[in-house]
């Protein structure tokens, strides 16, 4: 896209890390953005700090009647980005059912209860412009990840079915898919995070793949990425003796 200015960006999980990083981004493009997350502080202070301009939309995306509240307040927009997800390292021998829950419903289900009732009214207006965050996680399962490697799974796949069914529609889909960011959630690992991006080196990445119309999907950083693309092609007795 060459021309942001006008456009309106709703951005779901924008209060800080990744999403407030590509807030200031597509602010600064002129576009006028639309905050979502759950700390309406939070989002208030983003929303301040902005160049252009910004309202915020607290909601939780585990709440179906919030989600439902948001995106009749959203309103028509020409954009949306789904950033939300948490994160807990978890192995299948330390399983907390609480917390792999949590990321099963904010980092899969999150997306089809705000994508469930915004999609419809892009096909109605056949315009619009969907952004989904997924993960080099979701490759292929690892170890320690029972819970967000098959969260971002589904969020990968969900884009590419998008993707299939509105291609040639008027409605644009893309899928980003990060490593390692340097977020309060990646602050819980213990283990060393190889190619660790800052949020803003992250934003770029994203920015510049919204800024291509023709492409549908990134995997950064480039040289991470071919590991686990490439680890897609390994038989299983080789992939789980490399990875696990």
């Amino acid at each position: 896209m060459s021309d942001w200015t006008g456009k309106t960006y709703w951005l779901i999980g924008a209060s800080e890390g990744l999403g407030a990083a590509l807030a200031h981004k597509i602010s600064a493009a002129g576009a006028h953005l639309i905050l979502s997350a759950r700390s309406a502080d939070r989002l208030q202070e983003l929303a301040d700090a902005l160049p252009g301009p910004a309202r915020i939309l607290p909601m939780d995306v585990q709440d179906d009647d919030s989600v439902a509240q948001a995106v009749e307040q959203a309103g028509e927009v020409d954009g949306l980005v789904w950033l939300a997800g948490v994160y807990w390292p978890m192995p299948a021998t330390e399983w907390d059912v609480e917390k792999g829950i949590a990321m099963a419903d904010v980092n899969f289900t999150g997306p089809y209860r705000v994508l469930g009732r915004a999609v419809p009214k892009m096909v109605a207006r056949d315009a619009g412009h969907i952004v989904l965050i997924g993960s080099l996680s979701g490759f292929r399962g690892l170890p320690g990840a029972i819970g967000y490697a098959p969260s971002k799974a589904g969020v990968m796949a969900l884009g590419e079915s998008l993707y299939a069914d509105l291609r040639k529609t008027g409605i644009r889909v893309q899928l980003a898919n990060p490593g390692f960011i340097r977020t309060r959630l990646t602050d819980k690992n213990d283990f060393h995070m190889p190619f660790l991006m800052e949020p803003d080196e992250a934003a770029r990445e994203v920015f510049e793949l919204m800024c291509t119309p023709e492409r549908f999907k990134k995997s950064f950083p480039t040289l991470f990425s071919w590991v686990f693309r490439g680890s897609q092609f390994l038989p299983d007795w080789l992939y789980y003796r490399l990875f696990a």
